[in-house]
């Protein structure tokens, strides 16, 4: 029996259920999911195994033309990924319409699917009703020639399991580059940091899901104890303004993060979490190349 494995990318613009789709394909979550648009920040790689396969699905920051040093960054990873993988799946939701954006993708991608297969992927198809969804097809078969158009939802599983087929298919001879059941490559820290920030993006005013960023800043098992793990986390905001509507009236919001991330870590490390979590402010964070360097980007 032969055996593909390779890498394939999610790119769209923000918001374009390309977390979820990741997460719907590899069956657990490693990639954040928010409906604030820039959710993902680097390229989060998510494994799907199969016995004549496997698949490496890299979620990538969401494609835009960029208002910031943070936003050219995150366009730098994803035109860094794009050239590196082995096919290309290009996200478009179902129930909006085709718009500057995607078209601003779509002429990127036409450069690039001479050298590499691109499957157009209509995504979101449970929100809306099927003559829309037809309407979606038709208008992204006319952003390009792509290997293929597949509706899906990462909701209620509608032709996931086809998306990873078409995605294999395009797959070169190879042998497993991961362990079986390993579901990511995601380090534990920089995962718990990721569920913190996804946390902490619920619910917040519009305009500071961009202006957060969260270091994890030491992470141990405590002594004495294998059953308890010890966090401490900083979420940095770029304003005092920002730090009072993180951090809520006595308190209240900043618990409450806390104790949603607290559950969701536990999930991911099957242990009892204590989690240290505190707001600091890093002034103008996305265009100081220094405080970006120091925050991860």
């Amino acid at each position: 029996m032969t055996f593909h494995s390779g890498f394939a990318c999610f790119v769209g613009r923000p918001n374009a259920g390309k977390s979820s789709l990741t997460n719907a394909l590899v069956g657990s979550k490693v990639a954040i999911m928010s409906d604030r648009p820039q959710t993902t920040r680097h390229a989060v790689r998510g494994i799907v195994h199969r016995p004549d396969a496997q698949l490496v699905v890299v979620d990538t920051p969401g494609f835009h033309r960029p208002r910031t040093l943070l936003g050219e960054r995150l366009n730098d990873v994803v035109r860094t990924t794009l050239a590196e993988v082995d096919v290309i799946g290009f996200c478009i939701p179902a129930n909006e319409k085709v718009g500057p954006g995607d078209r601003f993708i779509a002429a990127e991608l036409r450069r690039i699917a001479a050298k590499t297969p691109v499957i157009a992927i209509v995504t979101k198809a449970d929100l809306a009703p099927r003559e829309t969804v037809a309407a979606r097809l038709v208008e992204v078969s006319e952003l390009g020639e792509w290997s293929d158009i597949v509706p899906t939802s990462a909701v209620d599983g509608y032709q996931v399991e086809l998306l990873a087929d078409l995605l294999i298919a395009q797959l070169p001879d190879g042998q497993p580059l991961y362990p079986d059941g390993d579901l990511t490559d995601e380090p534990e820290r920089v995962m718990a940091a990721e569920l913190v920030r996804e946390a902490a993006l619920a619910g917040v005013r519009d305009e500071l899901p961009h202006s957060i960023a969260v270091v994890v800043e030491d992470m141990r098992p405590r002594e004495g104890r294998q059953d308890l793990v010890d966090i401490e986390a900083i979420m940095y905001v770029e304003r005092e303004s920002q730090k009072g509507i993180v951090i809520g009236t006595g308190g209240e919001r900043l618990r409450e993060i806390g104790t949603v991330a607290r559950s969701q870590i536990e999930a991911l490390l099957g242990s009892k979490v204590y989690l240290d979590l505190r707001v600091k402010v890093a002034k103008d964070w996305q265009r100081d190349p220094k405080q970006l360097r120091r925050l991860g980007f």
